[in-house]
């Protein structure tokens, strides 16, 4: 039998490697921008186009390379960060592997324009699909410049399954946005088809979080520093009024590097325990600085997850330093006693005056039992009796709850509830059957009705569950997740018609995106408004609210928004859809009736109505239980 095993070429070798390390845009971006990064530039600028999907360029004022070293930095394995195995576990570089212009190389149609601070003329290379083509001498700036066109152009299949532009620049922006948080000593800017999303100066790390997420950001920032013989830490956490259910800002460093660590994760927000709601989350950047042989950073593809050798003990630490700057802030009096500036107010006493009770003013003189009293009326007029003339045929006999023939029973208008006590979702039309209907009519009725004989009165428990008896026993309804079914339905119908009712704000809210959540905000506003929003884009990320939609009183709407925000981009931008469905939803919840708020019998009235006339009343839109029926027979059983 002849043999099978053959070595690989290296240009399938290259696009395996590429498979792992490219695999979109903004991977390109990141391994290009760490080179830079590396290489010591001060002033870094991505261009790209087309969301990195025609070209992608960046240009750097670095050190630059020589021509062999240019050359030579393409092939496999080929790095100036290690020499040796043990310097893996010492390295103070963002690269060092030697595999990513190899597999840039391998996918795309690469152009570099490199020169050195002494030398005359720089060096031109253009190499496609790992083939070198051509090297000659240029006229270039010192530092380098990388070019690079038609991404997985040899790879049809790799470029079919990028997402659109607008998820591609997302992902783009938040690899933009890991590096820039990291490096503010560094100078950035960003462009997008020759649009400015950013330029950032070089400057302080708290200046350049301002930069990047807004300034309203920081004056939610608590400052985090701590230094120990085992690592130090230093960044900013944020206040606990700044916690969102979603959106929220939350970074990890080690070395000048991203990372992941969700067991951090917990330590940062073990500190806000019973300080925020639960579920929510809070914005943090947290820096550590360690011993570089203390971490191991070659066990991801991308290096983005990260061990530690000591992560109790830095867990530890963590969790005590977080607390310690939340514990600050909320030791801070609210009461200011900086009186400069403010007007002198004399202190009570200070003058020669002396302060005096004010006197009463009266007749001392004055009986009200001299004056003669007026005539006093009949309490009962005369001809009393025709006041209920035509009234003596009434009847004052109470109907009972339940009563047998039918009589003070509320019927509905829904589809009977079955054996298993689960109701099915059915539009329901059936006409309200007329007092003076026949007794036989009414029994068939009630049979297809959905709550079969229900109550006029509903009983709250808790301020969570509306009770409700009916014939077959008690239902039980979640409020919030009642009038949250309700309420998404109804969005959502707003959003097909193109109708809905809206409120103008006497004084318009302001709400500002960084440039991310701005490229998603764009994409939902013409949603937004078909449910009833009105808002104005501004400048620079910023929009103005204008009017919201009826019925959303007592809530805030900035964090309405942004939220809504958030939710809508965890889901494609293509799929309008979804989003509209994200939107609706997340309003719906915001709106609905919260645990803990009384309702009145009408409104828990309503609140059955509604829910009962909506296409699936038995679960929420996420899929949660709305309601659920106890059994007559089964409260027998328990009961004995």
């Amino acid at each position: 039998m002849s043999d099978i095993i053959q070595l690989l070429p290296d240009s399938v070798a290259n696009q395996i490697a590429a498979g792992e390390v490219i695999q979109r845009p903004a991977s390109v971006i990141k391994e290009l921008v760490e080179n830079s990064i590396d290489a010591g530039a001060t002033s870094i600028n991505v261009v790209c186009t087309d969301s990195g999907r025609t070209s992608i360029q960046v240009v750097d004022n670095g050190k630059g390379m020589s021509e062999t070293d240019a050359r030579l930095s393409f092939e496999r394995h080929a790095t100036s960060k290690i020499r040796k195995a043990d310097d893996l576990f010492n390295l103070h570089t963002m690269g060092f592997r030697g595999e990513a212009l190899a597999s840039i190389a391998a996918v795309a149609q690469v152009t570099l324009k490199t020169r050195l601070e002494g030398d005359d003329v720089g060096t031109q290379l253009f190499i496609a699909g790992s083939r070198f083509v051509s090297q000659e001498p240029c006229s270039c700036p010192v530092g380098s410049n990388f070019l690079i066109e038609n991404l997985f152009y040899n790879v049809p299949v790799r470029r079919k399954f990028l997402k659109s532009n607008a998820t591609e620049l997302n992902n783009i922006i938040a690899a933009f946005e890991r590096i820039v948080l990291v490096n503010p000593n560094v100078a950035f800017t960003l462009y997008n088809n020759q649009n400015e999303l950013y330029n950032l100066k070089a400057g302080s790390l708290r200046q350049r979080i301002v930069d990047v997420f807004g300034k309203k950001i920081n004056q939610h920032l608590l400052t985090l520093d701590i230094d120990t013989t085992m690592c130090k830490i230093n960044g900013f956490v944020g206040k606990p009024e700044s916690a969102r259910k979603r959106g929220a800002r939350q970074f990890f460093f080690v070395n000048g590097r991203y990372m992941k660590h969700p067991y951090f994760h917990k330590a940062v927000m073990s500190a806000y325990e019973r300080l925020i709601p639960e579920g929510d989350q809070v914005p943090y950047f947290v820096y550590f600085t360690v011993k570089p042989e203390d971490i191991d950073v070659n066990i991801h593809p991308t290096k983005t997850e990260i061990k530690f050798e000591n992560e109790p003990t830095i867990w530890q630490i963590l969790a005590a330093a977080v607390k310690d700057a939340v514990g600050m802030f909320k030791d801070v009096t609210a009461i200011e006693f900086d009186t400069e500036g403010l007007p002198e107010i004399p202190a009570l006493g200070d003058g020669d005056d002396e302060v005096k009770a004010p006197k009463l003013q009266y007749n001392s003189s004055y009986n009200p039992f001299n004056e003669p009293s007026p005539r006093r009326q009949d309490a009962v007029p005369q001809q009393w009796e025709k006041l209920y003339d035509g009234l003596g045929g009434g009847s004052t006999h109470q109907p009972s709850l339940f009563s047998s023939a039918g009589g003070g029973v509320v019927k509905s208008k829904a589809s009977a509830v079955p054996a298993d006590g689960i109701l099915q979702s059915r539009r329901f039309a059936q006409p309200e059957v007329p007092d003076e209907a026949p007794e036989d009519n009414v029994q068939e009725e009630a049979q297809e009705s959905p709550i079969e004989e229900k109550s006029p009165v509903h009983y709250q428990y808790k301020g969570q569950y509306i009770m409700t008896a009916v014939k077959s026993g008690l239902m039980i309804i979640d409020q919030h997740r009642a009038h949250t079914r309700i309420l998404y339905e109804r969005y959502l119908a707003q959003t097909a018609d193109r109708k809905a009712y809206s409120q103008k704000l006497l004084f318009p809210e302001t709400v500002q995106f960084s440039t991310t959540e701005d490229t998603t905000m764009r994409a939902i506003l013409p949603e937004l408004e078909a449910i009833g929003f009105e808002i104005a884009q501004q400048q620079d990320g910023t929009y103005t609210i204008n009017s919201v939609p009826a019925g959303l009183d007592g809530l805030n709407y900035v964090t309405l928004v942004q939220d809504l925000v958030a939710t809508a981009a965890d889901k494609p931008a293509s799929a309008t859809d979804d989003i509209c469905h994200a939107v609706a939803l997340e309003l719906a919840r915001s709106a609905a009736v919260t645990y803990g708020q009384v309702l009145t019998n009408a409104e828990m009235e309503n609140i059955v109505n509604d829910l009962f006339a909506c296409s699936n009343f038995n679960y929420t839109p996420d899929g949660k239980r709305v309601l659920t029926l106890l059994r007559q027979t089964e409260m027998e059983r328990l009961l004995g």
